[in-house]
């Protein structure tokens, strides 16, 4: 009796790959939004890296008068005192010259470390440029803010580095302005650059007490 021929088996079929996401389907959207949603993250990552100093992690001039804007439109609005200390570092130049900018920089790093020290966390510190900062001090009066800045000028005296076999130390002047509603940073900055230099005057002529506030 003739044997029956075995059946051949078929060779399993391969899974057809998916196709791709086609323009105005849904994968297509979801992959676009979360592209979108990336770049926007990206974008806003930038942008606050743009507003901070990259040498000491602070607002630089950019940054600090767009917190400056925020709270001077908070102080319209509720009326809370404030007050804006632009300090300006005495004798970094010499420092800077003579030992060289990686001197100078620790130097600015300390200065920032002790000012970040002697402030509250919900006031602020930036850097205007070079030797420049400013300080946002909340809810303090013309006497006060006064106070505060001479305190300020002491601490930052105070505070030194070591330098090979030399201490190297800066002083510091201080000018201060009340923030008032109708300031615009621009303005308020300004102001208390005008009270820096005279107190910077104060300084040179060994006038120990600030004549005032602007």
């Amino acid at each position: 009796m003739a044997k029956k021929a075995k059946a051949k088996s078929k060779p399993a079929k391969k899974p057809k790959p998916k196709p791709a996401a086609q323009p105005g389907t849904a994968g297509e959207v979801d992959r676009l939004k979360a592209q979108l949603k990336e770049a926007r993250a990206k974008i806003t990552a930038l942008e606050a890296r743009a507003d901070i100093d990259p040498l000491l992690d602070i607002p630089n001039r950019r940054g600090f008068e767009r917190e400056l804007a925020r709270a001077l439109a908070y102080i319209k609005r509720y009326g809370t005192e404030a007050a804006l200390i632009y300090l300006d570092l005495d004798g970094f130049k010499a420092i800077n010259d003579a030992h060289g900018h990686a001197a100078g920089d620790a130097l600015l790093k300390a200065v920032t470390a002790v000012l970040a020290a002697k402030v509250r966390a919900s006031d602020m510190i930036g850097r205007l440029g070079g030797d420049e900062f400013a300080l946002l001090l909340w809810n303090l009066g013309a006497s006060q803010a006064a106070a505060k800045a001479l305190d300020l000028e002491r601490w930052v005296a105070q505070t030194s580095i070591v330098q090979g076999t030399a201490s190297l130390s800066v002083g510091a002047s201080a000018g201060v302005t009340n923030l008032s509603p109708g300031d615009t940073p621009p303005q308020a900055i300004e102001a208390a650059d005008r009270a820096m230099y005279v107190r910077k005057n104060e300084r040179r002529a060994g006038q120990a007490i600030m004549s005032g506030v602007s």
